[in-house]
């Protein structure tokens, strides 16, 4: 993402909570509007539009050092880890925050490894990864996803 400041990234784990919040929402935001100006004809399709909302909801994924992921999760009093299949090599969390702003902090366990996490951090350094959207039946989703759109 090219609006993404490190400084933003830096904040997410300040001793100060409005400063993380405010970070986190400068994070959602660059990822969120990325997202949504990408996907904009996916939500002109109406059978679409319908599975994911009006509002649409987002969590955005942000791939960081382990050290970095490290140092966000205890200014962030260590919330629980999420059970990630080993075979994925990534430790993950999640972060929320007023207004709706959902975080996943994500990291490799292993940086020689090859998982998805790891490649993307050798190749992009730290950075917006995934934006994952909401929706009620993401198998019906993905079908009108091909159908429509390849």
């Amino acid at each position: 993402m090219d609006r993404l400041k490190p400084e933003w990234i830096a904040g997410l784990y300040d001793d100060s909570a409005p400063a993380r919040a405010e970070a986190a929402a400068a994070i959602y935001d660059a990822g969120r509007e990325r997202a949504l100006n990408a996907t904009r004809p996916w939500f002109q399709n109406p059978a679409f539009a319908v599975l994911c909302g009006t509002t649409t909801s987002v969590t955005v994924g942000l791939a960081v050092r382990q050290d970095t992921f490290a140092l966000i999760r205890a200014a962030n009093n260590f919330p629980h880890l999420a059970d990630v299949p080993p075979e994925q090599d990534a430790s993950e969390f999640e972060l929320h925050f007023d207004d709706g702003v959902a975080l996943d902090i994500l990291t490799t366990r292993d940086p020689a490894a090859n998982g998805a996490i790891a490649r993307f951090l050798a190749k992009q350094g730290e950075g917006i990864q995934q934006v994952e959207f909401r929706c009620s039946d993401v198998n019906r989703a993905a079908a009108i996803l091909l159908d429509h759109f390849g």
